[in-house]
């Protein structure tokens, strides 16, 4: 198959610089036209989002290309099967679904990603949206929100267990009874989608995480932004009436038969009197740090990587 040659060469020639970067865009190029026959929607960012997952940059990114569900949904079903057929290597990718949102997962890297969250390998730093003004809260203090999306972190361990990969994942269960560290008990459904979809709306209904928490957990921003389901207008009024820094991590790497520069940027906010020191906080300084060193493992891929910070002033956010 074509993609499954390209990408055996790619591994095969890795350390051979010359080749690898013939190899690489004629992959480009493969799922770009995959892609435009699909959907109409962006085809350069899905093939970023692609190579982002496989080559570990990122085990989630949320699907963000226009359109509406249920047609999204399908399109990039339909790209993600396609694919598949074509590679072994696209075989751990899955779409996963949130009540409205849409996530592209490798579920190798996010049951990694989910054990390392549990394990506190890296801190989490949240901002607290419910004080006036928002508060910087670390993941040892004691917090009510805090734990409980530590108690999701363990529900995302039984969906994807970092012991089963290439394993079945382990089916959505439903939550009848809920014990005191919000363990699942009861009832085992089963997603009635396809099994490239996993579909956890229902799951997450008994609890009471928000999902811009959810997403900056997911996301693997360094600061979080932290409130409960009860309080959604006091951080949209709190954030609204802040200055914030706008951080960038710009990921470049060439694209196409014509090696042009690109960057695609992730994106996070952060309350402007909680990062006075811009990329010079310590938080800003390790997570830089961090992806540095993932992009060491794929430099073909990724041709450099840079942080850049912004100042926004107060506007109407929507959560």
């Amino acid at each position: 198959m074509i993609l499954d040659t390209l990408l055996c060469h790619v591994a095969k020639w890795y350390w051979d610089t010359e080749v690898a970067e013939l190899l690489i865009p004629l992959l480009d190029h493969f799922l770009c036209c995959q892609m435009q026959k699909q959907t109409n929607q962006s085809s350069e960012e899905v093939v970023w989002n692609i190579l982002a997952l496989c080559t570990g940059m990122r085990p989630v990114v949320m699907v963000d290309y226009g359109g509406k569900m249920p047609e999204l949904q399908e399109h990039l079903l339909s790209v993600l099967q396609l694919s598949q057929k074509e590679s072994s290597a696209l075989r751990p990718l899955r779409i996963m679904v949130i009540d409205d949102m849409i996530y592209l997962i490798h579920v190798n890297g996010l049951a990694e990603y989910v054990k390392s969250s549990l394990n506190s390998e890296v801190e989490l730093l949240f901002v607290d949206l419910e004080r006036d003004p928002p508060k910087m809260v670390l993941q040892s203090e004691q917090n009510l929100n805090a734990t409980e999306l530590v108690s999701v972190q363990r529900f995302f361990s039984t969906v994807f267990p970092a012991d089963a990969r290439d394993k079945e994942l382990f089916p959505c269960p439903r939550i009848d009874h809920v014990g005191n560290d919000k363990s699942p008990i009861g009832e085992i459904i089963t997603p009635q989608s396809s099994s490239d979809i996993i579909d956890l709306s229902s799951c997450m209904q008994d609890y009471q995480v928000t999902i811009p928490t959810l997403n900056g957990w997911l996301l693997g921003y360094p600061v979080v932004y932290l409130f409960g389901k009860e309080h959604i207008s006091d951080a949209i009024y709190n954030l609204s009436t802040k200055s914030l820094h706008l951080f960038q991590i710009l990921i470049r790497r060439f694209v196409s038969f014509l090696f042009l520069p690109s960057k695609h940027p992730i994106v996070f906010s952060v309350p402007y009197n909680l990062s006075m020191g811009g990329k010079n906080e310590p938080w800003a300084e390790a997570f830089l740090a961090r992806m540095l060193a993932k992009l060491e493992t794929c430099k073909l891929v990724w041709t450099s990587l840079q942080m850049e910070v912004s100042e926004c002033y107060p506007q109407a956010i929507v959560l």
